[in-house]
């Protein structure tokens, strides 16, 4: 009896403590609730299996604490969870269209990536069958710190000097033209979570920042002023770098092209830490030969890899780090941590975090 209860108390405080890491992680990404509880949508019923992702069996235990009553199948990827999706109600981890398409009974899927075009394309995704979950603004912390990172590499003039490095070359003359982020003007396009997170750090650095979104002008007490997604070519002429957190959707693709790059002023930097395909690359190619731009920080291209033979790789001007601003020894714990609460809220039938509004692609 006492070893009973000793058992049980250890599992209510693991409960509480998970409940508690939850609410902080969600209170410090900005995380936001679906418009519906989930009991509320048409056809959902209490699950009776879920596939998740696991990655070993204490992880296992810790996902099926928050699901009393539910089968919860751990998988380690996509093969696994294929054997494994027929009679499942859920899929948390990953969206996949073969493992989707063998799972007859599905009614949420939770992926831990941010970007969604790919997976939207599968038909029960696209036509609203299946709710969908994903890792928005998870990403927010490490891509902010890497874009600064991009930022400074380029405006103190280290890209320069890490080219002289590797030949024994000492020149302060690389850092010659370097420019000072304080008072100076940041623009993002894309105020999401990543870009809310460049904007807390801009402004850290003593940077004014002005921003769109296509939700509304609505921003924190740190972005000066925030236009709409229209407004990007009235804004872009006032900023010293601008800043590309946008995700992919049919407004946005190749909307970075000649004519946007023409409003930029002659010493500004264009940053690109959304998707590679919201840019038209020969026309920044073009803005760089013709000084339209100061210079470049992309850690996304199209298109990826980016060929050997790119032109981009040859600008002194340019930093281009291959799609590895979302590595972060944090994020992955942040995203168990999502994973885990919306498993709970979606047994429960409460509403989840960060639903996926397919109509816009975000």
């Amino acid at each position: 009896m006492i070893r009973t209860l000793a058992v049980l108390l250890l599992l209510t405080a693991g409960a509480v403590q998970a409940e508690e890491d939850a609410a902080q992680v969600v209170a410090a990404l900005g995380l936001r609730e679906g418009a519906a509880p989930v009991r509320d949508l048409k056809g959902w019923t209490k699950p009776k299996k879920i596939v998740v992702l696991s990655d070993g069996p204490a992880r296992t235990a810790w996902f099926q604490e928050a699901a009393k009553g539910v089968t919860i199948v751990p998988v380690r990827g996509p093969q696994d969870a294929k054997a494994a999706i027929a009679d499942a109600d859920a899929l948390v981890g990953f969206c996949q269209a073969d493992v989707i398409a063998a799972g007859a009974k599905l009614k949420w899927v939770h992926t831990q990536q941010a970007g969604i075009e790919n997976c939207a394309k599968i038909p029960k995704i696209g036509d609203g069958a299946i709710v969908l979950t994903n890792a928005q603004r998870l990403n927010g912390p490490n891509i902010a710190e890497h874009s600064m990172g991009l930022i400074l590499a380029l405006t103190r003039g280290i890209n320069g000097a890490i080219r002289n490095q590797a030949d024994g070359n000492w020149n302060p003359a690389a850092s010659a033209n370097v420019m000072d982020l304080e008072g100076k003007t940041m623009l993002i396009a894309g105020l999401g979570g990543i870009g809310t997170d460049v904007a807390k750090r801009a402004d850290a650095f003593g940077m004014r920042v002005i921003a769109t979104r296509n939700s509304g002008r609505d921003g924190p007490p740190f972005v000066a002023k925030v236009g709409l997604s229209s407004e990007l070519p009235d804004m872009i002429g006032e900023a010293d770098v601008v800043v590309n957190a946008l995700p992919l959707t049919a407004e946005t693709t190749g909307l970075f092209n000649a004519a946007m790059f023409a409003r930029m002023k002659p010493t500004a930097y264009f940053v690109n830490i959304g998707r590679g395909q919201t840019v038209v690359t020969a026309d920044l190619i073009k803005a760089l030969e013709a000084k339209t731009i100061a210079g470049a920080g992309l850690d996304v291209t199209d298109p990826e890899p980016l060929p050997k033979d790119s032109a981009l790789w040859k600008f002194p001007n340019v930093v281009i780090t291959p799609h590895t601003a979302g590595a972060s020894e944090l994020k992955q714990e942040r995203s168990w941590i999502v994973m885990r609460e919306n498993l709970r809220r979606y047994v429960a039938g409460d509403k989840l975090y960060s639903v996926v509004d397919i109509k816009r692609g975000y």
